[in-house]
């Protein structure tokens, strides 16, 4: 009876696992079309530990847009004016956005955002089944990491 619990559980996850990975074609198509969105799964901080974040943090981009709304942990040098305004919270109309293919599979992109109180830097690190990182740097924050999935954006 274990062998065959065993048995039916590994099946099922080798039907699933195909079902995740995308193929690095679709993922060079949603770079180069300039309209994905990376979901976080966890934050680091520069200092502290690791952090699980609940579904809907997220960095959407579109072709003239960038949204960003994704948590902060870490040193701030200035005061938020509303509190409530803690994260990193931004839209972006006026940005820079560059791909560069990595050595071994994957792509580095980068966004600078130019409009706005602060100046915002993405950096993602995209592997060829779409997980990817994000590091953060902004002018008066601390950096921070993310990492996450790209998925297409609806």
């Amino acid at each position: 009876m274990k062998y065959l619990t065993f048995l039916i559980s590994c099946l099922l996850l080798s039907n699933l696992a195909p079902a995740q990975d995308k193929s690095a074609t679709d993922i060079k198509a949603l770079l180069d079309d300039k309209r994905f969105e990376f979901a976080a799964e966890s934050a680091s901080p520069l200092r502290g530990r690791t952090i699980s974040l609940s579904p809907g943090y997220t960095l959407d981009l579109s072709p003239d847009t960038v949204i960003c709304n994704l948590p902060y942990y870490g040193r701030a040098y200035t005061a938020a004016i509303n509190p409530s305004d803690a994260g990193i919270k931004f839209t972006s109309t006026d940005f820079t956005y560059t791909v560069k293919d990595r050595k071994k599979n994957g792509w580095d992109v980068t966004i600078k955002a130019k409009d706005g109180i602060r100046s915002h830097q993405i950096f993602l690190t995209i592997s060829s089944n779409g997980s990817s990182s994000v590091r953060m740097v902004t002018s008066d924050r601390e950096s921070i990491s993310y990492n996450g999935n790209i998925k297409s954006s609806q």
